[in-house]
């Protein structure tokens, strides 16, 4: 019995992580307004080595569509750009010879709804993920049943691993709707 409760308890914190992935998609994913995290993975080449954007230039927003960089170097400036440019984010950067500004256009109705498909993208790849773990956590338990655990308590284990399932994929649907209202308010 134990061994169907470590399988239901790594499937249940495996997809957990799913959804932790998915949450930190989301944020890249620009709503309207400017956002530190929309330029989370973005790497500048830092003496040879690519080094996360956050770690060469303080980001900070200046309004509502306004992020402003503050390399710690000078000669960091045009790296930074060029990083920003190779990361193809939609945005282009600005160099007034000490800071970076980023400005984010309005948001047009097209770009709102080509943001949106993105956000259901991210959402499938998450259930996908949600899917997989099910099908893998299943696997395992039927190995369990052909080793000698009873079927009933197999049947079970399977009906709280759907349940399981069920509850993250709401999960995922909650996160995009929320996402997809954030980013069609005007």
């Amino acid at each position: 019995m134990s061994d169907i409760n470590t399988i239901l308890e790594d499937t249940s914190s495996t997809m957990n992580k799913a959804i932790s992935h998915l949450e930190s998609e989301l944020t890249k994913i620009r709503a309207g307004k400017a956002n530190p995290g929309m330029l989370e993975g973005i790497m500048v080449d830092y003496y040879g080595n690519p080094t996360p954007l956050n770690q060469v230039a303080n980001v900070s927003i200046l309004d509502a569509r306004t992020i402003s960089l503050q390399p710690w170097e000078k000669s960091m400036l045009q790296p930074i750009e060029k990083g920003i440019m190779a990361a193809n984010i939609g945005i282009t950067p600005q160099n007034d010879g000490v800071n970076i500004r980023l400005f984010l256009p309005p948001l047009t109705e097209e770009r709102r709804r080509e943001l949106v498909k993105k956000c259901n993208g991210e959402g499938e790849n998450a259930k996908i993920s949600v899917r997989n773990i099910r099908r893998d956590a299943i696997e395992q338990i039927k190995k369990l049943q052909k080793d000698g655990t009873s079927e009933d308590a197999c049947k079970d284990a399977e009906k709280d691993v759907q349940d399981t399932t069920d509850k993250f994929i709401a999960l995922v649907d909650k996160h995009l709707v929320a996402k997809e209202k954030e980013i069609m308010a005007v």
